[in-house]
């Protein structure tokens, strides 16, 4: 459970401009966002696509905002627009933060193990149902991910989030004993109707190919008679 270390995010301050001037942005590989919060003005900025992708490489983690070379602002990733074609970050919003005061964010949950659990290699059918995890701690304090192993769960068992130890520092927000992390649940048989409904299909589909030839037996005769009557 690594914990998030201050990434330095050297961007450039811009002038709010029209859609034309943010397509220009994002054809010369920027992104357009806006440092906010903390007490101090807003700051709307511009950021190089690939340096930004590095630095939102580990989710929850602090970001040292430099401004055209300013003292750098501790600051969180407040929100993030992605083309839903291309899945590129359109538009990011940064919220400035005190280091010394906890926040709220969400992390990552990762299963591990998956692949010794007695229910899996039994066949039963293990799914993820929650895979955030919100969180209460200092700024860098808030791990990257939160890893739990599953290689003892069996055929019916319930991870819950109560079974979930956190890391130091760390306060996991929710009902320990409502919310659902994952089950393993028995393979999945086809019931009776099921069955039947496929064979029916099947023979339906075997019925409509058979019918085809008759019709078209039926057009070559009614054409045949046809060409008899021409005298």
């Amino acid at each position: 459970m690594a914990t998030s270390v201050p990434t330095r995010l050297n961007v450039s301050a811009r002038v709010p401009g029209g859609s034309r001037s943010v397509r220009r942005l994002r054809r010369d590989g920027l992104v357009p966002g806006v440092l906010y919060g903390g007490g101090g003005e807003a700051v709307s900025f511009a950021v190089d696509e690939r340096v930004l992708r590095h630095a939102l490489a580990a989710r929850g983690a602090v970001l040292e905002v430099a401004i055209d070379g300013a003292r750098a602002t501790p600051a969180v990733l407040k929100d993030q627009q992605r083309d839903v074609v291309r899945g590129q970050t359109v538009h990011i919003d940064l919220v400035r933060v005190r280091l010394d005061e906890a926040i709220h964010a969400n992390v990552l949950v990762e299963l591990v193990g998956a692949d010794t659990a007695p229910g899996v290699r039994e066949g039963g059918v293990l799914e993820q149902i929650t895979h955030e995890l919100a969180v209460e701690a200092l700024p860098t304090a808030i791990p990257e991910s939160i890893t739990f192993d599953v290689s003892e769960m069996s055929i019916g068992d319930t991870l819950l989030l109560e079974s979930i130890a956190p890391p130091p520092g760390v306060t996991l927000l929710g009902d320990p004993s409502e919310i659902v992390i994952a089950t393993l649940t028995p393979p999945r048989l086809r019931t009776e109707d099921e069955v039947e409904l496929e064979l029916e299909t099947e023979l339906v589909g075997e019925g409509e190919e058979g019918a085809a030839a008759p019709a078209g037996e039926a057009d070559d005769a009614a054409e045949g008679g046809g060409g008899g009557t021409t005298e």
